[in-house]
């Protein structure tokens, strides 16, 4: 979409943001920045992120935190979810995870499949508001039932676990399977694990390359142990992959896990 468009039509859609975003960040980066002054809520937040992330423009939490707070006083649900983070990580901002809980909560009400996944996590863990797992589980699962990859497999633990709800392995499988189809990693690793178990050793290996590709550091670090403790040889052999990968993204301290590995 040409940047001449977001000055000739005084409504722009996300998806005509993003794919300008793609083709060139610096150029997009612009258009958005005047789409946002001239109040479209999408481009707004997208500026935000943009100025989190420092991409097509200079890095800037701070002022990110600003356009956030713009369109989230609008109502703008991805708004209070990003506000959240932000106050959830001190990005641009000094925490404050009950703030962050409420911004969540705005969201999620909103029918955010990210509020709700958000705001699952700090009720599953009691982080800035008391502890609730079966209102983590209530909502992780509404994000699932709208195809949140990350909250499909968490809903397939709390099966998996019989936490806060009744224990049922096969409906567990069934929420990790939808999970790695819909592109979680952990959610790939998840369903390779009951792959294994099941003997279909070809397929979990799939998952667990699929899982590598798109795994990030804290992700790789626990699971590398994980594929070390495998019964199937096919699936420890994985292991070394995993802290290979580590070893790519992440410090010395990986480095040497992965020489002591090898």
């Amino acid at each position: 979409m040409p940047e001449a468009r977001l000055r000739r039509e005084e409504h722009v859609n996300a998806e005509d943001l993003v794919a300008l975003l793609a083709v060139d960040p610096g150029r997009a980066a612009k258009a958005i920045l005047a789409a946002a002054k001239q109040g479209l809520l999408d481009a707004q937040t997208l500026l935000g992120q943009l100025l989190l992330d420092g991409r097509g423009i200079q890095r800037d939490p701070a002022l990110a935190v600003t356009w956030f707070g713009i369109a989230a006083r609008q109502g703008h649900a991805m708004a209070h979810n990003m506000l959240g983070r932000c106050l959830e990580h001190g990005w641009g901002i000094a925490p404050n995870v009950p703030a962050a809980a409420e911004h969540f909560q705005r969201a999620a009400d909103a029918g955010l499949d990210w509020g709700q996944y958000n705001l699952a996590n700090l009720l599953a863990t009691g982080r800035g508001v008391p502890r609730d797992p079966p209102q983590a589980f209530a909502l992780y699962l509404r994000a699932a039932v709208q195809g949140h990859a990350k909250s499909m497999n968490l809903v397939g633990r709390f099966y998996e676990e019989g936490q806060a709800v009744l224990r049922d392995t096969a409906l567990a499988h069934e929420w990790y399977r939808r999970s790695a189809e819909a592109g979680d990693f952990r959610g790939q690793f998840s369903y390779a694990a009951v792959l294994a178990e099941q003997g279909n050793i070809e397929p979990a290996i799939h998952w667990l390359r699929t899982a590598l590709q798109h795994g990030n550091l804290n992700f790789l670090r626990v699971a590398r142990h994980s594929l070390q403790r495998a019964e199937q040889p096919e699936i420890r052999a994985l292991a070394a992959d995993y802290f290979r990968r580590a070893a790519e993204l992440g410090d010395d301290t990986d480095r040497q896990a992965y020489a002591a590995f090898l």
